[in-house]
């Protein structure tokens, strides 16, 4: 059965190729971008299955009427997909206001209003599925880019406790969290501050020669997740879980090791 698609950030990368993954087995798909021009061959491809929508999410009340128009469009509103988002490079030292706000504003906040404005009419349906694109830089974190982590971070414990609010009606909550792949995230789609030379030596350390991922290789990943029975609360795509596991290990020992300290705080005892 063809199912509606919203999905932000539809221009390139992910966005993109998750859109013409909905796209090709006959599903609908409100696309958004903020230039309209961009979406012009899905729609020359797909017509009528594409709604076409110039978007910029943190505009609160766009989002919310881009939302409405998208479900009054197609009649449902089975799967959102919170994608559009960039990356900003610099030391938390280095962060602006203006970096750190704007950073928070697409990343965290569209993808809130994205949500809020999606979850009345999955309600109203009992059914629904949403999913946030998180990256593995959701579950953990590397010098010069703690602004984008931030927004990540936050996301992912915003979307936790979604889950759990939203499963009596029906509705699923999936963190999608890609690690490297070969899209412009690291050009067109990154900003950056201005460098303190002081941190030059820990720029000098950082390892920029990730091994990354055919963003076309996740187009059949993320519809094993939309058509999922039981979808995940959390998901990776391309080749993290090694890193990360071994990541979370260390923070159970260094837990364990400071349990003691942790019990004496309570008192009582």
């Amino acid at each position: 059965m063809a199912r509606t698609w919203f999905i932000t950030g539809t221009s390139r990368g992910f966005g993109r190729e998750w859109a013409e993954a909905a796209l090709e087995r006959g599903d609908s798909v409100a696309a958004t971008a903020r230039i309209l021009d961009q979406l012009a061959p899905l729609v020359s491809r797909y017509g009528d299955q594409v709604l076409p929508i110039r978007l910029d999410v943190t505009d609160r009340a766009a989002v919310f009427a881009a939302v409405r128009r998208a479900a009054d469009r197609f009649g449902s509103l089975d799967i959102v997909v919170n994608n559009a988002g960039y990356g900003h490079f610099g030391m938390v030292e280095e962060l602006t206001e203006s970096d750190i706000r704007d950073q928070l504003e697409t990343n965290f906040f569209g993808a809130l209003w994205v949500t809020q404005a999606a979850l009345p009419i999955m309600r109203a349906q009992r059914s629904g599925h949403i999913l946030q694109v998180t990256s593995e830089g959701g579950v953990r974190a590397f010098p010069g880019i703690g602004a984008y982590h931030a927004s990540k971070w936050a996301l992912e414990g915003l979307s936790q406790s979604l889950a759990q609010e939203v499963e009596a009606f029906g509705i699923h909550v999936t963190n999608v969290e890609p690690g490297p792949y070969a899209t412009d995230w690291l050009t067109g789609g990154s900003r950056a501050s201005e460098q303190n030379p002081d941190y030059q030596v820990i720029r000098n350390r950082l390892d920029t020669g990730w091994e990354t991922g055919d963003p076309v290789a996740t187009r059949a990943a993320i519809l094993a997740v939309v058509d999922a029975e039981q979808p995940p609360l959390r998901v990776f795509f391309g080749r993290s879980f090694e890193a990360v596991t071994q990541e979370y290990h260390q923070r159970l020992d260094t837990w364990r090791d400071w349990q003691p300290v942790a019990l004496a705080a309570f008192g009582n005892t």
